[in-house]
């Protein structure tokens, strides 16, 4: 995988463990100026493991391999920052929302506490939160759930970073704010020039705001290219598994295809493809051999049945399709 000259963040075979257990198994990916890079599965798939990585927030015991290039975590808020998935737990509760944010700008910036101050009501102006000077001298538990949200992507984007990492970061909310929530995400990152890595499970959200997606699954990437190609004709079985589950427009199905089964826990995967006890299309090869990231139509595919995935992507988890066994 080639690294072209926008590229702010490279990442070459990012491995994660716990106790000698791998949980990320050799990620490759690119964040580039400017772009929304979405990273989607399954809970557990290793996300937010990965997302931490970027900004060296692995927990103690967590051993690591392969390379993130520039290091960029002893400059965390500066040049990357993080939008938590639980924003109450991300704002201290014995302190003002705006002191909090004031703190943050003084952490980057030597200027006086009146015009961090000043810079901090400014900020969370711009993502929306009315009457922000008085607003500022509120507790976060005096916040509601979508402000508190509104409140953390402030502080993230504050220091106007090149990377902002979003992990989940719409998780607890309703429809309705979730979407609220995303646009200001969306907004601010366009404001400041950043890139953004959105952690998410929802693929409505990834088809509305990002450029580029990696889908990971069981610790390794499944499908990573742009988000046209990948979620409209998706060449790995689990990408096409993902967006069949999600509800169709039109005439409503008889039912819901669904993913059969559950993604295997990280210290019992089966040999050769992790998704093959899973996947309607596995073959013996899918059985005994891993495979490897691929490229094919414009994106990189890890699977041996790629160029058999029907289209639409539905009909593959269909009760009614046949597995040919050609591989």
């Amino acid at each position: 995988m080639s690294v072209s000259d926008d590229v702010l963040l490279s990442v070459r075979d990012l491995r994660i463990a716990f106790a000698g257990v791998e949980v990320v198994r050799g990620l490759s990916f690119d964040v580039r100026a400017g772009e929304v890079l979405a990273v989607v599965g399954e809970s557990g798939a290793g996300k937010s493991l990965t997302a931490r990585a970027l900004l060296g927030m692995l927990p103690r015991e967590a051993a690591t391999a392969g390379t993130v290039t520039p290091d960029l975590s002893s400059r965390l808020g500066r040049r990357i920052a993080l939008v938590p998935q639980d924003a109450l737990s991300a704002l201290s509760p014995v302190h003002p929302v705006g002191d909090q944010l004031a703190a943050a700008v003084r952490s980057v910036r030597r200027i006086s506490r009146a015009e961090a101050r000043a810079r901090a009501v400014a900020a969370l102006e711009r993502v929306g939160i009315p009457d922000a000077a008085r607003r500022a001298r509120a507790y976060p538990h005096e916040f509601s759930g979508g402000m508190r949200q509104r409140a953390v992507i402030a502080m993230a984007t504050v220091n106007e970073p090149d990377i902002v990492v979003a992990d989940e970061p719409t998780t607890a909310l309703d429809p309705e704010r979730r979407e609220q929530v995303l646009r200001v995400l969306a907004e601010q990152r366009e404001a400041a020039g950043a890139a953004l890595v959105l952690v998410t499970h929802d693929l409505d959200a990834v088809r509305r705001h990002a450029d580029r997606v990696l889908v990971v699954y069981a610790g390794r990437a499944a499908e990573y290219g742009p988000v046209a190609e990948v979620l409209t004709r998706p060449r790995a079985p689990y990408t096409a598994g993902l967006l069949a589950s999600l509800p169709q427009d039109g005439p409503r199905r008889r039912r819901l295809p669904a993913l059969p089964g559950t993604p295997p826990a990280p210290g019992a995967l089966p040999a050769g493809c992790a998704f093959a006890p899973r996947c309607p299309l596995a073959a013996e090869a899918c059985r005994t051999t891993e495979p490897e990231p691929r490229p094919l139509d414009g994106r990189l595919v890890a699977c041996h049945r790629a160029d058999e995935v029907p289209y639409p992507a539905a009909a593959l988890f269909d009760e009614s399709f046949q597995v040919r066994e050609t591989v």
